[in-house]
């Protein structure tokens, strides 16, 4: 099993994932989806937690070896930055996705000396344009963001495209199409199914509109 599989059998066997394209969920953005991937229900099983952080902190120390910081996006990047922080002995922050009204305002919690080579790290990318927001104030601070690491994927092209434009590396755990082959080799869906939850990925807007 490769270890993009091994993660996406992590998310199956703690129902971080769900399949439903006869009754498809609804995203924030309105798009209708026949999947929801919810990553934080991995930190309520020790065990593929443990898993999953140390995935996540062997890419870091093998891709990324010129990263001084950590910096999670909020608010789901958090728990995983600050759990491959402390194994990694790294310093950590993390980005809001934009200033706080109050208090100090600020959008970047923690210290982050600027000049310093940022890793940015996430639990999901979808668009990907909450990524760019971090990496964007991350950047305004005067730090380098020299990658992004996150747990999944759904591999849309214009995420790729947008972190392409903006000159950010970008490492996954895992991905949409990886998950759907496990899931369609465990029995989970037919082929159908599967021809359908591609068809969505491809263009997930018009999907929508046609469900």
């Amino acid at each position: 099993m490769t270890d993009a599989k091994a993660v996406a059998s992590k998310l199956l066997q703690a129902e971080a994932v769900k399949l439903s394209p006869d009754a498809p969920f609804t995203w924030a953005s309105g798009w209708k989806s026949p999947i929801y991937c919810d990553n934080r229900k991995l930190l309520s099983f020790p065990y593929i937690r443990d898993f999953i952080k140390s995935e996540l902190c062997s890419v870091i120390f093998e891709k990324y070896p010129d990263a001084e910081v950590l910096a999670g996006v909020a608010t789901a990047g958090i728990a995983w930055g600050t759990m491959a922080a402390d194994q990694l002995k790294m310093p950590f922050v993390y980005v809001r996705p934009e200033p706080k009204k109050h208090g100090m305002q600020h959008q970047i919690e923690g210290y982050l000396e600027s000049g310093k080579k940022v890793l940015v790290v996430e639990d999901l990318i979808s668009t990907g344009m909450s990524s760019l927001k971090a990496c964007n104030a991350i950047r305004a601070n005067g730090n380098e963001v020299c990658g992004m690491v996150a747990l999944f994927s759904y591999g849309f092209p214009q995420a790729s495209q947008a972190l392409d434009e903006a000159g950010i590396q970008c490492t996954t755990l895992s991905d949409y199409e990886t998950l759907i082959q496990l899931a369609s080799s465990q029995g989970k869906l037919d082929e159908a199914t599967v021809a359908s939850l591609l068809k969505w990925r491809s263009n997930p807007s018009e999907w929508g509109q046609m469900s």
